[in-house]
């Protein structure tokens, strides 16, 4: 057995429901002798665009019964088309399930709708369900489904039976699994939506990874993360009237302004939400410019779509389509491409050890050199006392001094991996300790937090 934990798992401030969906996968590659770095790397991406293409499917459906065909196909555009979205739904984190989930559990529940009335009592049942599933995978998903739980013990009439005899169960036993799980993993009880609570909103332990200003996701967040979408969405706002949504939007984005730390990734699951909204005011551009009897054909027929029409699709296209490339295909890649290339070199015996010098968490790490290989990178564990910096943050400070210090007591790794900008510093040092440089990874063009990381560069260690 290797790998790394990180600091999380030793808090038990995460569940192992969705690294178990990923931890089966691999078992199943393990079985059929597939467990080679290749599928190691490739097949859980093809797993989650799987399941994205679940949540993409339920926004037609969630558009379709809100409003109607014509809607859901612009909202799919509009989904399929947004570089964000392109950009973040098909990557292994829990917020791009959890993104699904909620597209899922908003189409299920009645308070959604503009008749709640006409839908089957087992519809909500099963929006409770979807809606559990996610708060376990993570409980910050409570400030979805606490806006829509709200929404329905306003509409329905029979609020005590929705309380007692759905609620209370079925939330209990989805609870109830997901701690058994945790129990069999962590070896004790622990309840990870408490513990979760207790870090990111009673102590604010999130704010040690960087805060922002309370308007970050109204002024740049959430407005990057729509881009060129943002106008159509405020109009299909205004012009559909539907408030549940708007009010959904608006609820997730002012609870999670009032944290220190913020993410685009965290309000990734009301963006959709957003996107379909932008689907109805390209739905109403096209029944505006096109005569009732021609409506059906114009909807199929690029050259008959009305100018305004054909100019916003072009517009959004030219504007979503680059980004959505260069943000997946060539920005920040250094880091995924100098793991495949040790991860090729340590299969041909030529990789010893690795020590990476270079800010926590930056590689894939394991996942996708896929071998039991001794590697270090600088920890950034929160300390437990205010004013204490991380390894991380002390080697960013004065990278010579750090890694001096480090040299005293180190076990000599075959191979160094750390950026550019701390290379320029750092070379002679490694030079004097036998290393030389081996290979070079573009990594970007444009600096995002710190200062640019145009390249990432290895370092043999030569005896």
């Amino acid at each position: 057995m290797y790998g790394h934990l990180t600091w999380e798992w030793k808090k038990g401030i995460r569940s192992y429901l969705h690294p178990m969906v990923f931890a089966s996968l691999f078992k199943i590659l393990a079985l059929l002798g597939l467990d080679t770095p290749w599928f190691m790397a490739k097949t859980p991406r093809l797993l989650q665009a799987l399941f994205s293409s679940v949540g993409d499917l339920y926004l037609y459906k969630l558009s379709y019964v809100l409003f109607d065909c014509s809607v859901a196909k612009w909202a799919l555009f509009s989904q399929l088309t947004n570089w964000f979205m392109f950009f973040c739904f098909n990557r292994t984190l829990s917020n791009s399930l959890e993104t699904v989930l909620t597209l899922m559990g908003l189409y299920y529940w009645p308070s959604m709708r503009e008749s709640p009335g006409k839908m089957p009592p087992v519809s909500r049942k099963w929006g409770l369900v979807i809606a559990a599933l996610a708060c376990a995978i993570r409980p910050t998903s409570a400030i979805i489904w606490v806006y829509v739980g709200l929404l329905e013990l306003l509409l329905t009439h029979d609020r005590m039976k929705f309380i007692f005899l759905e609620v209370v169960p079925i939330g209990a036993l989805v609870l109830g699994l997901s701690c058994l799980l945790d129990y069999m993993m962590y070896g004790s009880w622990i309840l990870v939506p408490l513990n979760f609570l207790k870090f990111n909103f009673l102590s604010s332990g999130g704010d040690y990874y960087g805060t922002h200003k309370w308007h970050w996701y109204f002024s740049q967040g959430f407005t990057i993360m729509i881009f060129t979408f943002l106008p159509f969405s405020l109009a299909g706002s205004i012009k559909s009237e539907r408030w549940k949504l708007s009010g959904l939007i608006a609820w997730v984005l002012v609870l999670y302004s009032i944290l220190g730390h913020k993410e685009f990734r965290f309000v990734l699951p009301v963006l959709p939400i957003a996107l379909i909204l932008s689907g109805y005011a390209l739905a109403m551009m096209a029944r505006l410019g096109s005569p009732d009897v021609n409506r059906k054909a114009s909807s199929n027929n690029l050259t008959k779509w009305p100018p305004k029409l054909r100019f916003a699709v072009i517009f959004l296209l030219a504007t979503n389509i680059p980004m959505a490339l260069y943000m997946s295909l060539v920005h920040q890649r250094g880091t995924e491409d100098v793991m495949i290339y040790l991860s090729k070199e340590a299969h041909n015996e030529k990789v010893k050890s690795i020590l990476f010098l270079m800010p926590c968490h930056a590689t894939p790490y394991y996942s996708t050199l896929h071998r039991h290989l001794p590697m270090r990178f600088l920890d950034c564990s929160p300390s437990e006392e205010k004013g204490i910096l991380d390894e991380s943050d002390r080697f960013m400070m004065d990278p010579v001094s750090f890694t001096s210090e480090l040299a005293k007591t180190w076990s000599r790794p075959s191979h160094v991996v750390l950026f550019d900008s701390e290379e320029r510093v750092l070379k002679d040092l490694l030079i004097s300790y036998s290393f030389r440089e081996i290979k070079r990874f573009f990594h970007a063009h444009f600096k995002v937090d710190r200062d640019l990381q145009a390249s990432v560069v290895v370092y043999a260690y030569t005896d």
